[in-house]
């Protein structure tokens, strides 16, 4: 235990326990899953991410050891606990210059996006010194003045290799690629079932996971338009659900960006005008509407009915306001008398 703590200590790194684990100190090869809940503050207390308070619900981190994660001190302060224990480790600067991008990603994926959104096609260290924002003004402080953090682990579950089935972000870049459609076919099954929101997740794991390849792809080569056209199914399908679901704008944002590209893709036109037509943009709904019968007459009959249920709706509609408002302008209405009391 003395020697650990000096190790550690020469490394920059000091360590105070909290709370003892229990059983023997795993030897953690690589490919070992560890569950964790961390908390992250500056050194005056001042609590940056905690995971069981972000994004509103309490997820531990999952790490596998050994797939190179982009901030190493965290690997290398678990493989000195034993599991249950709790311990706090604070960490010179040299440790924790990429944290502002680690805690970005993780506060993306605790939000439901891409836990690559918002960071270039760069290297962590050209981020780092680049002069943009990563979207939290402390994480941005902290990028521009990188300091000493304390990490605070409370370390749930230790799983041997082989013990566990690996999760996606954790698998090389093939594995992903061979995942896909097994993915994509779990996503219609559920989709069939009318597990709706399942299905949902399944297609949304999917896109990121080829977006995530697509990134490291220069836009328009080969490599990049076959991984997009892999992609398009999926986020139709994804836009499907969304419908289904009410998310009418999701669905007219993402169908509008893939008609930006695929400018003749009947499927994008035909949900983007049911979108529409959902939130009574008659005139951009009947657009896209007549944009499908040019591509593919032999949908005229589903369109005809979407068309007449639109139109049912908006009568409705018109119907229900002039009702709401006939009382306002009825002049034969008897004068108000005015009391006093």
């Amino acid at each position: 235990m003395e020697e650990e703590a000096r190790q550690l200590f020469e490394e920059g790194i000091r360590k105070k326990l909290v709370s003892p684990g229990k059983g023997e100190l795993s030897t953690f090869p690589n490919g070992t899953k560890v569950i964790f809940h961390y908390r992250t503050s500056l050194c005056d207390g001042t609590v940056l991410d905690d995971s069981r308070t972000m994004g509103g619900r309490s997820k531990p981190m999952e790490l596998i050891l050994g797939k190179k994660f982009k901030l190493a001190v965290w690997e290398r302060v678990i493989i000195t606990m034993r599991q249950g224990e709790v311990a706090e480790f604070n960490c010179d600067t040299k440790h924790t210059s990429l944290y502002p991008l680690v805690s970005q990603s993780l506060r993306n994926i605790s939000a439901g996006k891409d836990p690559l959104e918002g960071q270039r096609h760069c290297c962590g260290i050209a981020q780092i010194h680049s002069h943009h924002s990563l979207g939290h003004k402390d994480l941005d402080q902290l990028q521009a003045s990188p300091q000493p953090l304390v990490f605070s682990i409370d370390l749930l579950e230790v799983l041997r290799p082989g013990s566990f089935q690996l999760d996606v972000w954790a698998m090389t870049d093939e594995e992903k690629l061979d995942l896909v459609p097994q993915i994509h076919t779990d996503g219609n099954a559920l989709f069939k079932q009318g597990q709706i929101k399942e299905a949902t997740d399944k297609y949304y794991n999917g896109i990121a996971c080829l977006k995530n390849l697509q990134m490291k792809e220069h836009p328009g080569d080969e490599a990049w338009v076959k991984l997009d056209h892999m992609i398009t199914p999926l986020l139709l399908n994804y836009c499907q659900c969304q419908l289904l679901q009410g998310q009418y704008y999701e669905v007219i944002e993402h169908c509008t960006a893939l008609l930006f590209k695929y400018e003749d893709n009947v499927k994008a036109f035909y949900k983007r005008a049911k979108a529409h037509a959902a939130v009574w943009n008659e005139t951009e709904a009947r657009a896209d509407f007549a944009k499908v019968l040019d591509l593919d007459p032999s949908l005229g009959p589903s369109v005809a009915k979407e068309v007449r249920l639109m139109e049912g709706k908006i009568r409705s509609k018109e119907k229900e306001e002039k009702g709401r408002y006939k009382g306002l302008f009825n002049y034969n209405a008897p004068p108000a008398t005015a009391t006093t009391g």
